[in-house]
């Protein structure tokens, strides 16, 4: 009896022995050595570092403006996703039901999240050129020539035109998870309520919308998360420019890091997002908790 409880205990630990190795070596142990070196003012090269306590962080909080400029582009970029996902829960709720073609839109509309962001920002840059892009090309053909702007170079208008692109690219993948959801609802329970009179918005509203909180709240986390951490769009568009105008926080951090050599404050950097992920994270948990109790 004893031989069969060790030979289970063995098998088990084989086989947590492999992801938990894994997790301790590009998890647990990135994190502690980023700790530690936001305690510091290394700069990447020398071999010594001297201790220099919080001073990182209170550089972070009180004397980089661009630090504040590069967290209120990821908040524009958390906002602009936020107010399309009642767009996304729409567009899903239409391709659930049976419109001819369906299929067809389910992959156009997921196509864009798997392609490569280089080419994305690529094509984009062109999209939106002052010279011959194609977006003030169609605003001229529509008669909107007075609205043609320099989207990439205008500072107050160019992080709203960076998260456009990462709406469209980011979109399909939550049109797809609230699908997902929208099939698991059982179909009688609308059979039902159509049987007591109710519309499509009765349905939405009453059925939908409670139905998929579960999904609601994963869109919600990866669109908090992906705020916070964009970083390909604008390095690859526009560079973090015109100044800081497009610039994220985690650009910022990489440009300190590896443009300033200024490791130990890249790695407060690192360590405030990790935070910053963490809290709203859990804010967000106790909001959808609460709202359960309701």
């Amino acid at each position: 009896m004893h031989n069969i409880k060790f030979q289970k205990k063995l098998v088990l630990f084989s086989f947590l022995l492999v992801p938990v190795t894994l997790l301790m070596l590009f998890v647990v142990y990135p994190t502690v050595k980023l700790l530690h070196l936001s305690f510091t003012d290394w700069d990447g090269v020398s071999k010594t570092l001297a201790y220099i306590g919080t001073r990182n962080f209170k550089h972070l909080l009180f004397e980089s403006p661009e630090v504040w400029i590069s967290l209120k582009n990821n908040w524009i970029y958390f906002y602009v996703h936020l107010l399309f996902i009642p767009v996304e829960l729409l567009i899903a709720v239409l391709l659930d039901g049976k419109i001819r073609g369906s299929k067809f839109f389910k992959t156009v509309s997921f196509m864009p999240y798997i392609l490569n962001g280089t080419a994305i920002a690529y094509i984009f840059s062109y999209f939106y050129s002052p010279i011959d892009g194609a977006f003030n090309a169609i605003l001229q053909h529509l008669g909107l020539g007075g609205i043609i702007q320099n989207w990439l170079s205008n500072e107050l208008i160019v992080t709203y035109t960076l998260a456009t692109v990462s709406l469209w690219r980011f979109a399909g993948l939550h049109i797809i998870l609230f699908l997902a959801g929208l099939q698991s609802i059982p179909q009688e329970i609308f059979e039902a309520a159509e049987v007591d009179g109710a519309n499509f918005w009765h349905k939405f509203w009453r059925i939908t919308v409670p139905s998929i909180g579960t999904v609601m709240e994963i869109v919600l986390f990866m669109n908090i998360r992906g705020a916070l951490q964009v970083f390909d769009i604008p390095f690859l568009i526009t560079s973090g420019g015109p100044g800081y105008a497009s610039s994220t926080f985690t650009l910022y951090t990489i440009d300190t890091a590896f443009k300033f050599n200024n490791i130990g404050l890249a790695a407060a950097m690192g360590i405030t997002l990790l935070l910053m992920i963490v809290v709203f994270s859990w804010l967000q948990q106790q909001i959808f908790k609460a709202k359960r109790y309701l």
